[in-house]
């Protein structure tokens, strides 16, 4: 299957290592950017590792109206999303879209739409998804082994160095849509979601610490009540030196479970406990790009399969809806200093 990648920001190298581990399954056939110097050096770094060159492209117009490209994997800002996905998706081309969406709710909703009006399957890149701890915790709260979910806590004490601010248009509204919680914690929320279930009700406080000089902010503490019952909290931050791995703890009725960057630990009520998987980057600390790049594979390889066989991706635009409601409430709520409820929300 031939693809493209739009964008050459910090994530563009995983998807390449992840494109190589996909050989011969997946041929980059285009990389694409807006400055042509850096495209091209960029398509022969890209050499090197794949074993092959894909050719520079300067325009989303020369992608869309290339016919042997089957799907394209849009690693842009999210304010380039919206008019990159009119001409995508009117060109018939399937989107595999790095997180979030787009900047807001409404503008999320509007890209969703026009895939699903053109009939071009639109993926989400929410990779913590696919890690194998995650995998294993999800299957045994399908089981039951755990019982019903009553306490959720959802921990992203991550640091970034104001060289990452200092960039143009991070950690604005204009170019990413907010700080740590669209940007960073996304992450841990749609994984909590897709764990725990909806959450019905938030209260939440979000501020810019005195480590940054930034628009949006860099630390929020939030209390959530979930559709189920269960209760929960977040505490999610760019300003926690040196910054550490995320996790997601969920206290059953037969055991706590802990996501621990990459490793699942559940302590069970007899005094019994298991750990699954081993640690791994995550990104927490100085560096965003310190985890592997096996995650995005395994979307990749899941996105690829849907176009293929005509199946739902894993995470598709509709599901990753769920996420960006929740970060709309949060916000909404920070700034209005009081509980917001949710709308239903059906997937």
């Amino acid at each position: 299957m031939k693809i493209a990648l739009i964008g050459l920001g910090m994530v563009a190298s995983t998807h390449i290592r992840a494109i190589a581990a996909l050989t011969p399954d997946i041929h980059l056939k285009a990389i694409c950017g807006r400055n042509r110097e850096r495209t091209t050096q960029f398509a022969d770094e890209a050499a090197v590792i794949l074993g092959y060159r894909p050719e520079p492209v300067f325009s989303v117009e020369a992608i869309a109206s290339d016919p042997a490209i089957d799907f394209v994997i849009v690693a842009t800002p999210p304010n380039a999303r919206l008019e990159m996905t009119k001409t995508l998706a009117a060109a018939g081309k399937s989107i595999l879209m790095e997180k979030p969406i787009e900047r807001t709710l409404e503008s999320a909703k509007e890209i969703v739409g026009l895939c699903e009006d053109h009939h071009v399957k639109l993926g989400i890149i929410f990779q913590h998804r696919v890690r194998q701890a995650s995998i294993q915790l999800r299957d045994m709260l399908k089981t039951g082994a755990l019982g019903s979910i009553r306490i959720a806590e959802i921990i992203v004490p991550w640091w970034r160095e104001q060289s990452y601010y200092d960039a143009p248009g991070r950690g604005t509204y204009a170019r990413d849509g907010g700080g740590v919680l669209i940007s960073q914690a996304i992450h841990s929320l749609d994984l909590a979601l897709s764990l725990a279930g909806p959450v019905r009700k938030v209260q939440a406080m979000a501020r810019t610490s005195p480590f940054h000089q930034m628009e949006a902010e860099d630390y929020v503490t939030a209390g959530l009540e979930f559709d189920s019952g269960a209760i929960g909290s977040l505490v999610a931050s760019t300003a926690s030196f040196p910054g550490t791995g995320e996790t997601i703890t969920l206290h059953c009725d037969k055991a706590s479970a802990r996501l621990d960057a990459g490793q699942l630990i559940v302590t069970w009520r007899t005094g019994k406990t298991d750990v699954f998987g081993e640690e791994a980057g995550t990104g927490g600390g100085a560096n965003p790009m310190a985890f592997t790049h096996e995650w995005h594979q395994e979307i990749i390889r899941d996105f690829s399969n849907a176009v293929a066989n005509n199946t739902e991706p894993l995470i598709s635009g509709r599901a990753g809806l769920a996420v960006h409601a929740l970060i709309d409430a949060l916000v909404a709520s920070a700034n209005t200093e009081r509980s917001v409820t949710l709308a239903p929300w059906n997937i």
